[in-house]
């Protein structure tokens, strides 16, 4: 039996309904992380693209090398579609910057 903290009694063994509860919550979270990956990757992106957006406009000549990185912005999701893509995508230094180059605004 695994342990589980109760905060009533303190440490004690799972009930086998725990055990199946805790193995269908896991198996639902397994489940679903890549989808999450990919919402919270369209998030940073959407933010970095809303950061920009003002170059857009009709009195501001926007760099080519911003424009080549709104683009590759926006096509993220369909560049890359695997979880160890979203992965790499999502990697943190230390500090909790994102690492991966396409966030990085030229």
């Amino acid at each position: 039996m695994t342990k589980t903290y109760d905060n009533i009694v303190g440490l004690r063994d799972r009930t086998s309904e725990e055990e199946e509860q805790y193995a269908k919550d896991q198996k639902e979270y397994q489940d679903n992380i890549v989808p999450k990956k990919l919402a919270y990757i369209k998030e940073l992106r959407l933010q970095r693209l809303i950061e920009t957006d003002y170059l857009a406009n009709s009195d501001v000549t926007m760099p080519d090398n911003v424009k080549t990185w709104r683009q590759t912005l926006r096509d993220l999701p369909a560049n890359h579609t695997d979880e160890a893509a979203y992965d790499a995508l999502l990697a943190r230094d230390a500090d909790g910057n994102l690492t991966n180059s396409v966030w990085s605004k030229p």
